[in-house]
């Protein structure tokens, strides 16, 4: 992975539960009305609720921008991540 992309800050906000801008992202594994899976320089963000999309995304920023309405947001390490696009490049 290239450095610059891991040294990057991951910062996290949400403003009424409805919009989350986050910085330090790496990719979007999957997304849609329900969840949005984010890999990040930290892990993998999960973001759950419902009639949820992305606004922006910019991966070569590190940027997204989300909105719906967000239920419940968890943090899992690369190496516990179970399939989609990641599966078998982290062991």
């Amino acid at each position: 992975m290239d450095e610059q992309r891991i040294a990057k800050n991951h910062l996290l906000s949400v403003e009424n539960r409805n919009h989350l801008n986050a910085s330090g992202v790496l990719d979007v594994d999957r997304f849609d009305e329900k969840s949005v899976v984010v890999l990040t320089n930290l892990g993998v963000l999960t973001v759950e609720g419902e009639d949820l999309h992305i606004n922006r995304l910019n991966v070569e920023n590190g940027d997204i921008a989300i909105e719906g309405t967000i239920d419940r947001l968890y943090y899992s390490d690369l190496k516990e991540k179970g399939g989609g696009v990641f599966k078998g490049l982290f062991h």
